[in-house]
């Protein structure tokens, strides 16, 4: 069984996606142990505990400074013991600590093909106005390792997204999550469950 711990910053679309996957069985061997959010008021908490899942808030906002906090957090998270950590819109930079720990067991979900429209300072709408203002035709998703870097770390996975001559940031975002985002992050997940996924010489490769 994988068990795994979801960190979400906002209303939680992604650990819906996640939630339901497992549900119906399209994500197997595997448990959702405890949901973790910076933001007390994440609607992401509610779709937890309405999901009869653990649900925590640890915020930096809490800690008188950044050291504190890093402890606080990896300590929530070790309490678990997860095999597999899900970034699931979670807009807090990891401890290094705990990206060593944690080596390729730490996936993120980002709303774009990397390397585009990534790395510091591209996080929800953003990555999406970035995209219109340069005037792709195709976006995405892309579900990645987690490194020491800023979405650097190896592709798992991508999905493309058709960009329409209409689109605002808020449609775009919306088609990308529901044509990419909550497709992908449960499939990933699904296949790291099943042994399928390794990485070589910074590589992701997926076994059949």
């Amino acid at each position: 069984m994988l068990k795994i711990v979801v960190c979400v910053s906002g209303g939680g679309t992604n650990l819906q996606a996640i939630i339901d996957g497992v549900a119906r069985g399209s994500i197997v061997n595997t448990k959702i142990v405890k949901v973790i959010s910076n933001n007390q008021g994440a609607y992401a908490l509610t779709r937890a505990r309405d999901a009869g899942i653990e649900a925590v808030c640890v915020s930096p906002k809490d800690y008188e400074n950044r050291a504190d906090f890093n402890q606080a957090f990896i300590q929530e998270i070790g309490k678990d013991e997860p095999d597999l950590i899900v970034l699931a819109g979670f807009l807090v930079t990891l401890p290094a600590e705990l990206i060593r720990s944690y080596g390729n067991r730490i996936i993120n979900i980002h709303p774009s093909l990397i390397p585009s429209f990534c790395g510091t300072g591209y996080y929800g709408l953003k990555v999406h106005e970035a995209a219109l203002a340069r005037g792709v035709k195709i976006t995405g998703a892309t579900v990645h390792f987690v490194d020491e870097g800023m979405d650097t770390g190896p592709i798992i996975m991508q999905k493309a997204v058709a960009v329409k001559e209409e689109d605002t940031p808020e449609t775009l975002q919306k088609r990308v999550m529901e044509e990419a985002e909550w497709l992908i992050l449960p499939w990933c997940i699904n296949l790291i469950a099943g042994g399928k996924v390794k990485v070589e010489q910074g590589r992701v490769l997926i076994s059949e």
